[in-house]
C-alpha cells in the first residue's frame, strides 16, 4: 500500500484540561496508530496539546448545506436550550 492510499483522518486536538477537542486538520495513515503518533508530531509539536483523538474520516457523518433550515431552524422556538440569560459565577472557568 502505498502512502496515497492510506486512509484519510481527521485529527482533534484538546488545549488544555476542560476544553473541548477542535478539528485542526487531516492526514493520511495506514492505522490509528500511525495517525496518532503522526498527528502527535504534526499538531502538538509545541506542546500545545493535552489529548489528541484521530477518527477515519470515512466514519464521520455530517449535515448538508442546503439542509440547514431542517436541521436547525425548529431550534429557533426554544429558548431554554440557549443558555444565555444564564450568570455564571466567577468560579467556573473554561465554560
Amino acid at each position: 500500500m502505498t502512502e496515497a492510499e492510506f486512509p484519510l483522518w481527521e485529527v482533534f486536538v484538546r488545549s488544555k484540561q476542560g476544553l473541548d477537542h477542535k478539528h485542526c486538520g487531516s492526514l493520511h495513515a495506514a492505522d490509528a496508530q500511525m495517525a496518532l503518533r503522526m498527528a502527535r508530531d504534526v499538531y502538538t509539536r509545541r506542546m500545545e496539546g493535552v489529548s489528541i483523538w484521530v477518527v477515519p474520516s470515512a466514519a464521520i457523518t455530517a449535515s448538508l448545506a442546503e439542509e440547514q433550515s431542517t436541521d436547525f431552524d425548529p431550534m429557533a422556538d426554544k429558548i431554554y436550550r440557549h443558555p444565555t440569560f444564564y450568570e455564571l459565577p466567577d468560579e467556573v472557568k473554561n465554560m
